[in-house]
């Protein structure tokens, strides 16, 4: 049975062959990269000369029957767009830049710097809103133990990646291992790494113990992305190195 890696490879060669010169990069990046094996967790960059609808055109079914197995899309930049957009989107250029491999193409993220602020405002924006929807949530999930379960879990992966984006922020090339992403990060922020104990546990299979109606355990994971986005928010950048091309 192929890999996940696997499979992206033969998608890579389906859009090569569908875009022809049109393609200029595909680029496979994230948990995959890094050696996990899980379509779900499949995340890839293409990048086009002509990203216009009609030139798109010849990818749609592909496109389409990717997604269909539950394999998320690939973000699709023209090569001036993704030039342009190191200010917008620094989060996700430098989680490219950490842990790749390069499928087809020229590498698209030479040359692409992303400033320190623009990281900071990019996890400021980030933070606050998922805090602002964990919060929303977590009170409709709080009274059933189970709901607070799936909540919690669901939301730990979105907060791993953004302790990652934190430990960059610093000037810290974060570790690949969870536990040490969160033990890191706590250390940083001065958050109390206990309170992901229970995800970390839910995530690696361990099946740690049943949440209960109103569990602390909840109240203490909150209480933790609320530190963090008062963090994110008072972070002087202004005594750091601004220009990140390496992925530090």
């Amino acid at each position: 049975m192929a890999t996940a890696r696997e499979k992206v490879d033969e998608f890579a060669t389906v859009l090569e062959q569908k875009l022809g010169e049109n393609m200029l990069s595909f680029l496979l990046y994230g948990p995959v990269a890094r050696g996990e094996d899980s379509l779900e967790s499949v995340l890839t960059l293409l990048v086009v000369r002509d990203a216009s609808p009609t030139a798109l055109g010849a990818i749609e079914r592909e496109i389409a029957a990717w997604t269909k197995k539950g394999t998320p899309p690939p973000l699709i930049f023209s090569e001036r767009e993704l030039q342009a957009s190191a200010d917008v989107f620094p989060i996700e250029i430098e989680e490219m830049r950490a842990s790749n491999v390069l499928l087809r193409g020229e590498d698209p993220l030479d040359g692409v710097e992303t400033l320190r602020e623009d990281l900071r405002k990019a996890l400021e924006r980030e933070v606050r809103g998922k805090l602002l929807r964990l919060r929303t949530e977590f009170v409709a999930a709080a009274p059933n133990g189970k709901a607070l379960s799936r909540l919690l879990t669901d939301s730990a992966t979105t907060f791993i990646v953004l302790f990652r984006a934190v430990l960059r922020l610093v000037g810290r090339t974060p570790p690949d291992d969870a536990a040490l992403i969160i033990r890191e990060t706590a250390s940083v922020v001065g958050l109390d790494a206990t309170a992901f104990d229970w995800v970390l546990a839910s995530a690696s299979g361990q099946k740690p113990r049943p949440l209960q109606a109103s569990d602390p355990v909840g109240d203490q994971y909150v209480e933790q992305i609320e530190r963090l986005a008062h963090f994110v928010d008072s972070f002087d950048t202004t005594a750091t190195t601004e220009t990140h091309t390496s992925g530090e």
